[in-house]
């Protein structure tokens, strides 16, 4: 790896900490809007936008160092108590957060745009207006809170670079640069005694130090943040401007110890420098410095950051390909391993089977382990929506309150990606067309602040997503009227609620009297439902009029694997996963008694529950001697309980093969027209199997006017 490809790597990783950073900064933001005394959080502000402007120094990114500094510069007012939190302080700050991402997405893309750059000279002089505005009625700050007379003048710095310096990505020069941030370097002088013979020389190690003397009213910690990335690789002593003899001897002792001609040589240079001279005489009784006067390192400041870093260094960022392609080979293990397993057991061999049981197990193992490294809390998407609710929220004159609760669920990072937009859409109808404004409210007797709710949570092998409010809730009669004007339903038919909801999700359908900035042309609810069912998941709605609305998400842990249940109909393999299993019982006789029937109920244990015999279904034609056109065939098979929510269904099969480990493979277009199948799998002898979706079962089962006629057998 070449200088070039080692700078191109830290600098997609400055911009993907910059990344992390802006969120965490917006967050913080939205937090501060409500709760502005909470002296953390603005400090958890400050430090995100102190980060990503000290990391943007060090790559040379100016405009967004030069932008940044008046966000920081602002919040750092925020912090001190000199000016209070407004309204108008909290959006110019958000609008701040935007235009620090534009300009990082202007270093990533390698581009200019003027009107970028002009955005953010307005932006700037928006937030050194508000800087400037009459401070806030705080109480006299206390003599520890002042600042000591000396705060500005000159500070001394005494800077050592470790000899893997520049092995870690660090130059030097880059933080001598970026010192003059915060002050100005008056004078600087370079150690270079350690740089060995060049035959000696190791090109890659660093062998330099620094001696220099700082004109700045920056506190110790701003002066410290400098180095704050460089601090596992340099030490750094900081000698305030109040600094005395005893704090000088000490930092000489530090640095010479012993060595007389070294300390003679290190005061003439400090004297060259500008040290006062009698700074640099022998004080007439030792002293321990005060933690204040800065004679020694912050050690307790370096060991906190080293502790920092150590535990950063237990994650490491792997690329989403990459982790792709290990869970692609892992699903071919298991298949293979599926394969052994089969011939262990045609081979019959004591031995042979128990090492294919405990390689079974180990790939199972290893599965988990990698289908677990794609699991994500669905909280990291849920938290995006602060903003949203917040912004849409004061575009429409309405006080909302966001709830989230089950963010820290985990689901598949592709998943979570694909699910962000239709999320967005269902939270933007909610909060334009569901919740009503202040007036509405309090003249329905509600309060005026309306509540949307985000709720994740498991359920049989699934992940539930529930985005409800508490609005006006969905219009039976007027969606019914509009979708007889569309010729959607039949002038004298009567639907139920659940089919009416249903409605919705047609191409184009809208009982939007106006179109807004928000919502209202007619399109995105059934795009929202495509994509969601092109995860293999459902979508549901549940609303009463003047109470509000619920829409539930349904999605499967992951796409990739799942434990199955293996099952034969008809000489053909159907996998159904393994969670939705309740139990496997026999044919009840008054479902073996009506051997043509498609689908009915039976009861169980005094519950009665729909069944669909999946034989007809699929229209696999009956077998010779064990055909299912007889009571007594019939008889023989079974009759899988599976749990679909909260309802359940009963599945007639033919054979029952046990647990199964499922890879899951798309299916190709050809079978799109057959209902309820999520994919294939290939089992280990070679075959295919067909893996059932659920909800498509059991929609068959419990459709009106399903049929009861023998399928076709195809």
């Amino acid at each position: 790896m070449n200088d070039a490809d080692i700078i191109a790597a830290a600098r997609a990783g400055f911009l993907d900490e910059a990344s992390d950073m802006l969120h965490q900064f917006e967050q913080a933001l939205l937090v501060m809007e409500t709760a502005p005394d909470d002296s953390e959080n603005l400090n958890a502000a400050f430090r995100a936008a102190h980060t990503i402007k000290g990391t943007a120094g060090l790559f040379g990114c100016e405009a967004v160092v030069a932008f940044t500094h008046e966000v920081e510069t602002l919040m750092e007012a925020l912090r001190s108590g000199e000016l209070a939190v407004s309204e108008d302080i909290t959006a110019a700050l958000l609008l701040g957060r935007d235009q620090m991402g534009a300009l990082l997405a202007e270093v990533r893309d390698g581009t200019q745009d003027p009107a970028v750059q002009a955005r953010s000279v307005a932006l700037g002089e928006r937030l050194r207006a508000l800087h400037g505005a009459v401070p806030a009625a705080t109480p006299a700050p206390s003599a520890a809170a002042t600042p000591p007379a000396g705060a500005s003048g000159l500070w001394h710095l005494s800077l050592r670079f470790g000899a893997d310096a520049l092995r870690n990505g660090l130059d030097p020069l880059a933080f001598l640069r970026y010192l003059g941030t915060v002050g100005s370097v008056s004078a600087c002088r370079t150690l270079h005694e350690a740089v060995p013979a060049l035959e000696q020389l190791d090109a890659e190690s660093c062998h330099l130090g620094f001696e220099l003397r700082l004109q700045s009213a920056a506190s110790r910690e701003e002066i410290e943040q400098v180095f704050e990335f460089a601090l596992d690789d340099c030490s750094l002593a900081l000698l305030p401007p109040q600094a005395g003899t005893e704090d000088y001897s000490a930092l000489l002792e530090q640095r010479c110890a012993d060595d007389e001609a070294g300390r003679e040589a290190l005061k003439a240079l400090w004297l060259a420098l500008g040290v006062p001279p009698a700074l640099l005489q022998a004080p007439a009784a030792s002293k321990t410095p005060t933690p204040g006067d800065g004679g020694a390192p912050p050690v307790e400041r370096r060991s906190a950051q080293r502790d920092r870093r150590s535990d950063e260094a237990r994650y490491v960022k792997v690329r989403a390909d990459k982790l792709d392609h290990l869970i692609d080979l892992i699903g071919e293990l298991v298949i293979a391993g599926s394969g052994a397993q089969m011939v262990a057991h045609r081979e019959a061999s004591p031995a042979f089977l128990e090492a294919a049981q405990r390689v079974s197990e180990l790939v199972q193992a290893t599965r988990d382990g990698a289908l677990g490294l794609r699991m994500v809390p669905v909280g990291e998407t849920f938290s995006r929506f602060n903003r949203v609710v917040r912004d849409t929220g004061k575009q429409l004159g309405k006080e909302i309150e966001l709830l989230v609760t089950g963010g820290d669920t985990e689901l598949d990072k592709s998943m979570i990606e694909r699910i962000g937009d239709p999320l967005m859409h269902l939270v933007r109808n909610s909060l334009d067309h569901g919740i009503e404004t202040p007036a509405e409210r309090l003249a329905a007797g509600k309060p005026a602040t309306g509540r949307l709710a985000l709720h994740a949570y498991h359920e049989a092998g699934s992940i539930v997503i529930e985005v409800s409010d508490d609005g006006r809730g969905l219009g039976r009669a007027r969606i019914l009227a509009k979708a007889r004007e569309r010729g959607l339903v039949p002038p004298d038919a009567e639907p139920g609620d659940a089919e009416v909801w249903q409605l919705i999700f047609a191409p184009g359908f809208s009982t939007a009297d106006a179109v807004t900035d928000i919502s209202g042309r007619g399109v995105g609810m059934d795009v929202v439902k495509r994509n969601i069912e092109s995860l293999r998941g459902q979508i549901s709605l549940a609303s009463t009029e003047g109470r509000g609305t619920t829409t539930q998400i349904r999605l499967p842990l992951t796409l990739a694997m799942i434990d199955g249940f293996l099952t034969v109909v008809g000489g053909v393999h159907y996998v159904l996963p393994l969670a939705v299993v309740s139990e496997c019982i026999d044919v009840p006789t008054e479902v073996s008694a009506q051997p043509n029937r498609t689908c009915g109920a039976f009861d169980l244990r005094g519950e009665v529950l729909p069944y669909l015999d999946l034989a007809l279904f699929y229209g696999h034609a009956p077998r010779s001697g064990t055909g299912v056109d007889t009571p007594a065939a019939a008889a023989r098979r079974s009759l899988v309980i599976v749990r679909q929510g909260a309802v359940r269904l009963g599945l007639v099969v033919d054979r029952l093969l046990g647990e199964h480990q499922t890879v899951i493979k798309p299916l190709a277009g050809i079978f799109k027209p057959l209902e309820a199948l999520a994919g294939s799998t290939i089992l280990g002898s070679g075959d295919v199997a067909l893996v059932l979706d659920m909800q498509g079962l059991l929609a068959a089962a419990t459709r009106p006017g399903a049929t009861n006629a023998r399928a076709t057998a195809h």
